[in-house]
């Protein structure tokens, strides 16, 4: 978790330092965390503006923002139009990335393993309690699978990975969808909670015979074991960037209101089934218009020049014709 430490740290200091310019202060989803982390450290030093993010979850993004205590909030679970409107609220995309179920299985390396969206689901309502369970076993006829239980990991706090988990669940499992639904925060069958992407990297990395998900960047950073999945086509495939992107062209975003787009479970034969967009909630009429234009600064920048960095942690940058969309609901919607 060192990785994460520093980038933190980094964030903290950047802020502290950056006295002459407007406080950015954002809080929310951990799933971006990464990349709004490596995009500070890059602007910080071409600006020597800084940016204070705390990753404590969507829904702790959720009510900050609400409450007015940060400059914007940030959120994988995207709030529908009436409750952007009840809220004074403007909501954009921000990047995309992908969901990965991790293990950790002496022998199997990353990518080896296979899941279907069904088996997940019994997984994680407790009804598959073992590794060599014939369901397993029939995905995965060459991997050497533990006679042992399994340990069940997921969130503990308000997460929009979880709603994004949970939705591709519902989406696969008439059972899920009956007895569990999707939200982010729901009644767990089973399991172990962890807060943060970062506390299920940590007890997934401590937990022999475990299982989680979590966002592909914590994953490669913490050298977790991901497995691969097959997806809505019935093809078996690997979370890779191009994967990610195939599930992302089906988004519809022009014709989405407030950008409420989830991409859970998207057809095409490259399609990873779990993927997702993160999401930035800013208010109309902002408290503090210095420190909102100053992360509208940010974020044009992020949108300008952080494509490369966030598909070296892959992410998927937002297309170019979004991103116009998104400029000119900034000019539009927030008053600066």
């Amino acid at each position: 978790m060192n990785f994460f430490k520093a980038i933190v740290a980094a964030g903290l200091v950047a802020a502290s330092t950056s006295a002459f310019a407007a406080d950015i202060t954002g809080a929310g989803a951990t799933f971006p965390f990464p990349i709004y982390s490596k995009w500070a450290d890059a602007y910080k030093k071409e600006t020597g503006n800084g940016l204070n993010y705390q990753s404590i979850g969507s829904g702790g993004g959720i009510k900050q923002i609400q409450a007015k205590t940060v400059t914007f909030g940030a959120t994988d679970a995207p709030l529908k139009a009436e409750q952007l409107e009840k809220d004074g609220l403007v909501q954009w995309p921000m990047v995309m990335g992908g969901i990965v179920p991790v293990v950790n299985l002496e022998g199997v390396k990353p990518g080896e393993m296979v899941l279907d969206g069904p088996t997940l689901a019994e997984i994680y309502l407790g009804k598959i309690t073992k590794w060599d369970d014939a369901a397993i076993k029939k995905l995965n006829p060459k991997v050497k699978l533990p006679s042992e239980a399994i340990s069940v990991v997921r969130r503990s706090d308000g997460s929009g990975t979880t709603f994004n988990f949970t939705t591709y669940l519902s989406d696969v499992s008439p059972g899920w969808k009956s007895k569990i639904g999707a939200n982010t925060a729901v009644e767990w069958p089973t399991g172990v909670g962890a807060k943060g992407n970062e506390g299920v990297s940590g007890n997934i990395s401590q937990t022999k015979n475990s299982i989680g998900y979590v966002e592909y960047a914590y994953a490669k950073q913490n050298k977790l074991t991901y497995t691969g999945m097959i997806n809505k086509a019935g093809k078996t495939v690997q979370p890779t960037v191009e994967a990610f992107q195939a599930a992302a062209s089906n988004a519809d975003w022009a014709h989405a209101p407030g950008y409420y787009v989830v991409l859970a479970d998207q057809p095409g034969d490259k399609s990873w089934p779990m993927t997702a967009a993160t999401f930035i909630l800013m208010h109309k009429e902002p408290a503090d218009k210095a420190a909102s234009a100053e992360a509208i600064k940010f974020f044009k920048w992020s949108f300008e020049k952080g494509a490369k960095m966030a598909e070296e942690l892959d992410y998927i940058p937002m297309p170019d014709n979004v991103v116009k969309m998104i400029e000119k609901t900034w000019s539009s919607d927030i008053k600066s």
